[in-house]
């Protein structure tokens, strides 16, 4: 397959800066080494205890935390000015009073639980100021400054409350007692940590082994088989390649960096301008925190949320993720349609039958889905696809060795052992400098929990949306819909999503809204901010790669994207697209939202066998909104005007050929 160059790959290492846009540091000598150790040690030291020896949560999600910010802290320098390869003595000062905030809680875990009922003392309030401290300077350096600004702002509204108007009032709360409240297990180490402590820990982790295994790779080769022949086909492959990855990488900006180094040069090669390569690469690459059985990190915290088991989020989320990338790979489809773009010429692409030899690449993902449907916990299906891939690196480092480099037995088990340690003391690292932004946005959004707690502002967020939802429910799904796309515009969907669950969800369900569906709502808009301007990071990252306009490619995105918009009012009306009903009725709501989607992008696109004159988009369009309103005599209406207008299109196109 095409090859990334060393400019691609620095652009690549530039554009990761979207989501970290503090300077990562570039240790080198014995401090990169001791702090790649402690990063190994960090991870080990999560499974362990996930895996083998479980420990209290008191304990356990304040070492997740701040040692956590112990890494961030030395791997992200506060500023860009100053040497990149030095720490300075204040890191060093943030980093010793981490270590203080665990030790404090690993050492009195027992009085503080007692004075979480009497009041704290003198140091309970001198570390908790501390803490927050460090958690705020912790997310600023690896998320950037939204997500502590949004906390600083629900922190102010706690004091702020008695002289605020009308439904923003509330009586206020003594300093001591919400410094209290927000360092505990409704704050800061409260649900949201819980997830980020276990499932996301532990599912990064299983990320960062597949992306050491080269599995990344082969799904890319993969997809370049299966569709980079066809028209537009580096298109396709993006689509394809980016359901693939994007499952397990937990970050659409990510995704871009690693499939859109490969998929953008093709595309741009193929005959696409920047702007649409790019933005084909962007939207596809958002969908991947959607597609089962992984779904980034959100899914985790909406199961966590519900009470429910995380097969039934998985479950929920098959239909959506099919139905967003169906509308992305007939966007693809009808754009090269129309430009009259081809396919990679075969001699460029991998073979398939050698590809299939390597089928055994998709083991550690297949164990995962097979062990969670088979109803084992989450962390034992990723602990067992991380030793499936774990295996498949032994078996492929020791044949290497045997079989091309042509060693002897000893030489080649002694050197593929030593291989294989090597592995896996990287697949620990990189897992634990992925997991910091995640840890860093989920104890943060810790805080925005707890004050909507303290203060009662989650009830009355939940009035105003019952008060818009009474007269128009469609009105107040919008809202949240705005909500959740604002909050994720710079600031990661596992943030932007727990924030809006937390204020918005509660008013939806009081609305009569299945809570499932309200959380899968909020959930896909906060996925979709990531292409939605005025602050797409997605596309703006994918424009970086492109070298394309950053206005442009986020414009076109949305239109691409355009389609998926509406699934998640699809499966407002239809509940069965969340595959909750009889199999019958999920069968018959798919295939119509299926037809649904397919025509709402010929609309958009203006193209169903041939150019679409602008009446005949409307009814397209139209033919669309008949096919997703879940009423049998509108699927009728709908797939009758949809194959008239085919039909129609395709005379018309005959008399032109005549």
């Amino acid at each position: 397959m095409a090859q990334a160059t060393a400019q691609d790959r620095d652009e690549a290492n530039r554009i990761l800066e979207l989501e970290a846009p503090s300077l990562r540091r570039r240790l080198d000598g014995l401090l990169a080494s001791a702090f790649r150790w402690f990063g190994i040690a960090f991870v080990a030291f999560h499974l362990w205890v996930l895996l083998v020896s479980p420990i209290d949560p008191t304990i356990g999600r304040p070492i997740h935390v701040f040692l956590g910010a112990v890494l961030g802290l030395g791997l992200f320098a506060a500023h860009k000015r100053g040497r990149p390869d030095r720490i300075p003595w204040y890191d060093w000062l943030l980093i010793a009073a981490s270590v203080a905030v665990v030790a404090h809680f690993v050492l009195d875990a027992d009085g503080i639980e007692m004075r979480s009922f009497l009041g704290p003392n003198w140091r309970d309030t001198a570390i908790g100021l501390a803490a927050l401290l460090i958690l705020l300077e912790f997310a600023r350096r690896t998320a950037g400054l939204a997500m502590p600004i949004i906390a600083l702002v629900f922190i102010a509204y706690v004091f702020a409350g008695p002289w605020l108007p009308g439904a923003l009032y509330h009586r206020g709360v003594p300093w001591r007692e919400a410094l209290n409240f927000l360092i505990g297990t409704e704050g800061i180490f409260g649900i949201t940590t819980s997830v980020s402590a276990t499932f996301i820990i532990m599912f990064v982790t299983f990320a960062a082994f597949l992306q050491t295994s080269r599995a990344g790779d082969f799904f890319n080769d993969l997809a370049m088989a299966l569709v980079g022949w066809s028209r537009g086909g580096p298109a396709k492959v993006a689509v394809v390649a980016s359901s693939m990855f994007g499952t397990v990488s937990g970050s659409s900006v990510a995704n871009v960096v690693a499939s859109g180094t490969f998929t953008i040069p093709m595309m741009k090669r193929a005959g696409y301008d920047p702007d649409t390569a790019g933005a084909v690469e962007a939207t596809a690459s958002t969908g991947g925190q959607l597609a089962p059985p992984v779904m980034g990190a959100g899914a985790f915290i909406m199961a966590e949320i519900l009470g429910v088991r995380y097969t039934e989020v998985l479950i929920a989320g098959i239909i959506p993720a099919l139905l967003y990338y169906v509308a992305c790979f007939m966007h693809a489809d009808l754009h090269a349609l129309k430009a009259g773009l081809r396919g990679l010429p075969r001699s460029e692409l991998p073979p398939l039958g050698a590809l299939l030899v390597r089928a055994y690449l998709f083991a550690p993902l297949a164990i995962l889905i097979a062990t969670l449907l088979s109803g084992y916990s989450p962390f034992r299906a990723a602990g067992l696809g991380i030793a499936a891939t774990i295996v498949i690196m032994a078996g492929t480092f020791l044949a290497h060795r045997l079989f091309l480099q042509g060693e002897g037995v000893l030489a080649a088990v002694g050197g593929s052992v030593l291989q294989l340690w090597e592995a896996i003391c990287e697949a620990l690292w990189v897992g634990a400098r992925e997991a910091l932004q995640l840890i860093a946005v989920c104890a943060t959004a810790g805080i925005v929990a707890g004050v909507i707690g303290l203060t009662g502002i989650g009830g009355r967020f939940a009035t105003i949306l019952l008060e818009l939802g009474s007269s128009m429910p469609v009105l107040a799904l919008t809202f949240a819909a705005v909500v959740a796309l604002i909050l994720g515009m710079g600031v990661p969907t596992t943030a932007a999503y727990a924030i809006a669950a937390a204020v918005v969800a509660p008013g939806l369900i009081r609305m009569g809204v299945e809570p499932l569906v309200a959380h899968m709502f909020i959930f896909y808009y906060a996925v979709l901010s990531a292409i939605t301007p005025p602050v797409a990071l997605a596309s703006f990252a994918a424009a970086g790669l492109a070298r394309g306009n950053l206005w442009g490619t986020s414009l076109t995105a949305l239109k691409f994207g355009m389609a998926t918009f509406i699934v998640p009012y699809m499966f407002y009306l239809n509940p069965a697209l969340l595959a909750q009903g009889p199999l019958l009725a999920v069968a018959q709501a798919f295939l119509t939202a299926f037809l649904g989607v397919v025509l709402l992008a010929c609309a958009t696109e203006g193209w169903l066998a041939g150019r679409l004159s602008l009446p005949l988009r409307f009814a397209c369009g139209a033919a669309a909104v008949l096919c997703i309103i879940p009423e049998g005599y509108t699927d009728v209406f709908g797939v009758a005007l949809g194959a008239a207008i085919a039909l129609w299109q395709r005379v018309r196109a005959s008399r032109a050929l005549a």
